[in-house]
C-alpha cells in the first residue's frame, strides 16, 4: 500500500508550474467525439481520471496518438456504435466520473446514447436532472433501464434547438448540452448556463471546429446548430485548484514562491481572497510571486465587521479551495468566517 512521507519544518523555494485543468480536459476530450477529423489537444493533465476518460476512448474506436508528453491526437473517424451500447462500456462509464461528458457528443452525432448514474470520487449525490432534461428540451427521448442500470436517450431524427432555463448553473450540465447543441437543428438558448473558464475553453474549442456560439463568458449563451465539425487544435488552461493550492502551500510554510504561467486572467477571486487573509501576491508578467511573510493579518470590511469568505459561482470562490483557505487562515492573526454554500 503506498504512503506519504513528510517531514515538517522546511521551507519551501524555487517555482513550479501547474499542470493542465483535470475539469477542462474531461470536457475537450470529450468533444472530440463530435467530428471524424483530428483534434490535437495540449497540456493535458496525464492523470488517472483524464487517463482512464482517454482509455474509455479507445475503446469506442477512437484513434488516440500521444504526440508528446501531455499533447494527444485524437480522431473518432471510427467508433464502435455498438459496442457504446453494451453492458461492458456501461459499466466503465459508471465508475468513470468524467464519462458523463460523452453523452452529449454521441447523443448529437449518432442519435443515441447510454447515461449511467456518474461514478468518480465519493463526495455525495451527484445529479443528473440537468444534463437530461436540456438533452430532452433538445428533441431527446428518456427512458430509465433498470437492466443497464442507465438513462437511454435517443433521438433518432436528429436533435432540435430551443429555449431552456437550466434548474442550476452545472459546470458539466452545461457542457454536455452546449457540446450536444452544436450539431442541433436551428438555435438553442440556455439560460443560467455556467460560465467557468473551463466552458468558456470548451465553447472556443467548439468555435475553431465550427461550431456557431454567442455569449462565451456570460450566463445567456446562443447556439446556432451546424451539420457538421471539423478538426482542430485546443490548448488546456493551467489549473486554478493548484494555482490556489501552491499559494496555500506557500503562505502555510512561509516560504518564498514562484508559480509559473498561472493564466492570470482566468483565476478570477482566487488571489484577491488570499490577499484578504493577508497573503502578500504579486503578479509578473503570467506568473505569481509569493513572498516569504512572518506572519499574516486577516483583513476586516470596511466597517471594522468581521472578514467573510464563502463560495460561489463563477466568478465567485471555486468551493474546492475552501479547505486550503481555511488551513492558511489557522496560521494568520485575526479573524474570518468561512461559509460552503455550493
Amino acid at each position: 500500500m503506498g504512503s506519504f512521507i513528510i517531514e515538517g519544518g522546511h521551507a519551501l523555494s524555487g517555482s513550479i508550474r501547474p499542470q493542465g485543468a483535470k475539469n477542462e480536459a474531461l470536457e475537450v476530450i470529450s468533444a472530440v467525439l463530435l467530428t471524424e477529423d483530428e483534434v490535437v489537444i495540449s497540456n493535458v493533465p496525464e492523470i488517472l481520471d483524464v487517463n482512464n476518460l482517454i482509455l474509455l476512448l479507445e475503446g469506442m474506436g477512437v484513434k488516440v496518438v500521444r504526440l508528446e508528453k501531455g499533447c494527444y491526437s485524437f480522431k473518432a473517424d471510427s467508433i464502435d456504435t455498438e459496442y457504446v451500447s453494451s453492458p461492458d462500456f456501461i459499466g466503465k462509464c459508471a465508475s468513470l466520473r468524467g464519462s458523463v461528458m460523452v453523452v452529449g457528443p454521441l447523443l448529437a452525432r449518432f442519435g443515441h446514447a447510454f447515461f449511467p448514474k456518474p461514478g468518480g470520487d465519493r463526495i455525495g449525490r451527484r445529479r443528473v436532472d440537468t444534463h437530461i432534461q436540456g438533452f430532452m428540451n433538445l428533441g431527446a427521448a428518456a427512458e430509465y433501464d433498470s437492466v443497464a442500470g442507465a438513462f437511454s436517450l435517443s433521438a433518432p431524427a436528429g436533435l432540435k434547438g430551443s429555449r431552456m432555463l437550466l434548474d442550476e448553473a452545472s459546470v458539466t450540465g452545461t457542457a454536455n448540452i452546449l457540446m450536444a447543441a452544436a450539431l442541433a437543428e436551428g438555435e438553442t438558448v440556455i439560460y443560467n448556463a455556467a460560465c467557468e473558464p473551463y466552458v468558456q475553453q470548451l465553447s472556443r474549442l467548439l468555435v475553431s471546429m465550427g461550431a456557431m456560439i454567442d455569449g462565451i463568458g456570460s450566463n445567456l449563451l446562443r447556439v446556432r446548430g451546424v451539420k457538421s465539425l471539423h478538426g482542430a487544435s485546443h490548448k488546456i488552461l493551467p489549473d486554478m485548484i493548484e494555482v490556489g493550492s501552491f499559494i496555500g502551500i506557500a503562505a502555510m510554510t512561509r516560504s518564498s514562491v514562484t508559480i509559473k504561467d498561472v493564466s492570470w486572467e482566468n483565476l478570477g477571486i482566487i488571489p484577491e481572497s488570499f490577499r484578504r487573509l493577508g497573503v502578500r501576491l504579486e503578479q509578473i508578467r503570467d506568473d505569481i510571486f509569493v513572498p516569504a511573510q512572518d506572519s499574516y493579518v486577516i483583513d476586516s470590511f470596511l466597517d471594522g465587521s468581521i472578514m467573510t469568505i464563502s463560495d460561489a459561482p463563477w466568478p465567485g470562490l471555486t468551493p474546492d479551495l475552501l479547505s486550503v483557505m481555511l488551513v492558511v487562515a489557522t496560521q494568520c492573526r485575526g479573524s474570518v468566517l468561512i461559509h460552503q454554500k455550493m
